[in-house]
C-alpha cells in the first residue's frame, strides 16, 4: 500500500480502522443552529438482523393449507410472505404499526378488497390528530393508496402508500402497507377469503 507523507499504513491498519469506524455512533449536524443534534445509534447489528430475517419462508409452520391463499405478516422484519393457493410465493416489503400498543397479532383473513379506498381516520387517531382531515377520497393524498384489502379486525388493512419513505419502516397507525405497485400485484391475486397471519 502506498505509503503518505509522515504515516505508515498498511492494508491490515487500514481495515481496522475502517472497521472501528464503522462500528461507531454518527453524529448529525446539528444544521439549525438550535443544539437538535441527534445522536444515530450503531445500526449495522439492526441492519444485518433486518436483512437475514428478510428470507423466505415455508408456508407449512404457519397454515394448515393454502386455501384462497395465506399471507404472512412478519413485524419483526417488516416483510409480507403471499403464497398463492397453487404454491407459488411472493415476498414484499411492508411499512408495520408504529407503537406496540399499535400492533396487533394474531390470525385474521381478507373480507374486502378495494380498488381507489377512500380513508376515514379512526377515532383514535382523530383524538392523538385532531388536525387531520375527516375524509379522504382516492388519489395521490389517499393514505391507502391505490387499493386495499380490508381485513375482519375494524380498521385494519393491507393497502398501498404514496409515501413510498414509509416502507420498511415502523411508520403505520396499525395497517400493513406495501409500494403501490405490489398491493396492485397482490390485490390481483389475493381473494376474500385469504386467510392472514400477523406475528
Amino acid at each position: 500500500m502506498k505509503k503518505l507523507a509522515g504515516q505508515n499504513f498498511s492494508r491490515r491498519a487500514f481495515m481496522a480502522g475502517t472497521a472501528a469506524a464503522i462500528g461507531t455512533p454518527v453524529l448529525a449536524q446539528d444544521v439549525d443552529g438550535q443544539g437538535t443534534v441527534e445522536i444515530e445509534s450503531d445500526v449495522s447489528a439492526l441492519v444485518r438482523r433486518n436483512i437475514s430475517s428478510f428470507r423466505t419462508l415455508d408456508w407449512q409452520p404457519y397454515f394448515t393449507n393454502l386455501t384462497n391463499g395465506a399471507i404472512l405478516v412478519d413485524l419483526s422484519s417488516r416483510a409480507l410472505h403471499y403464497w398463492e393457493e397453487s404454491g407459488t410465493y411472493h415476498l414484499y416489503p411492508s411499512s408495520v404499526p408504529l407503537t406496540e400498543d399499535l400492533t396487533r397479532r394474531g390470525r385474521t383473513s381478507v373480507i374486502r378488497k378495494v380498488e381507489g379506498p377512500s380513508w376515514r381516520p379512526t377515532p383514535s387517531m382523530r383524538k392523538r390528530n385532531p388536525e387531520w382531515p375527516e375524509f379522504v377520497g382516492p388519489g395521490p393524498d389517499n393514505p391507502l393508496g391505490t387499493h386495499a384489502l380490508y381485513l375482519s379486525w375494524t380498521y385494519y388493512r393491507i393497502h398501498g402508500t404514496h409515501d413510498t419513505r414509509k416502507i420498511g419502516r415502523r411508520s403505520s397507525n396499525g395497517c400493513i402497507g406495501l409500494y403501490n405497485e405490489h398491493i396492485a400485484q397482490l390485490f390481483g391475486m389475493a381473494k376474500v377469503g385469504t386467510q392472514v397471519l400477523l406475528i
